[in-house]
């Protein structure tokens, strides 16, 4: 299953490069500009990884990480634009299992956090429930068959498998590239198609989706 990854960083150009780049590297991606927003993320959403910066407006990212810790598991990488050393060592000190300062090569990133993902134990791959519901509508990952409350609704092959991605990611962004190769479509614009087609199926107005959502510079999510 693709991974999934929580940015936490007030710096918006930076979050939405980060966003885009692991993205496009098949990671699902939400991203937060403060501690609070991230807290309502984890608190809806499982993650397999939370990437936090350390200057952030409401709590530092070591307070955060230190409080996470005394909880949850998760792998954290923290990012700083301080080059102390005593820094490393305290965000080392607080839980994080990474330590990256800014600037950096987006490929170091992404290096850290497979490296990370790889010492996973295979346990901890999440279980989805057989149905997702958003809406009025639910959804049988397993037959892959859609209904809207009773009444069951037609979904082409393609359509079907598209909604299995987003199911299975619900309030996740998913880039294009990503959906081009789950789907083994070559064609991004394709994908604009299939989505255009399942939102005749799925919203109340196709024009302005409330369920199958464009997020800008990246790609579609699906909101419950």
């Amino acid at each position: 299953m693709t991974k999934k990854i929580l940015i936490i960083d007030d710096d918006t150009r930076l979050r939405i490069l980060l966003g885009k780049f692991l993205s496009e590297n098949n990671f699902i991606v939400e991203l937060t500009k403060d501690t609070n927003e991230a807290k309502f993320a984890l608190s809806s959403n499982q993650f397999d990884l939370l990437i936090v910066d350390v200057m952030l407006p409401n709590q530092t990212g070591f307070e955060f990480t230190k409080e996470i810790r005394q909880h949850n598991s998760i792998p954290i990488i923290i990012l700083t634009a301080r080059q102390e050393q005593e820094d490393r060592i305290t965000g080392l000190e607080c839980g994080a299992d990474d330590y990256l300062p800014k600037p950096f090569e987006p490929k170091e990133l992404l290096l850290r956090i497979n490296n990370i993902l790889k010492r996973l134990p295979s346990d901890q791959v999440k279980k989805l429930p057989k149905i997702i519901n958003f809406g009025d509508f639910s959804f049988d990952l397993t037959q892959l068959r859609l209904k809207k409350q009773d009444e069951f609704i037609h979904l082409t092959e393609i359509e079907a498998k598209t909604l299995k991605i987003f199911a299975e990611n619900i309030a996740k962004p998913i880039s294009r590239n990503q959906l081009c190769d789950l789907l083994k479509i070559g064609d991004d614009r394709s994908i604009d198609v299939n989505i255009t087609r399942l939102r005749r199926k799925i919203e109340n107005n196709p024009k302005k989706p409330y369920h199958l959502q464009t997020v800008r510079n990246i790609g579609y999510i699906l909101y419950p």
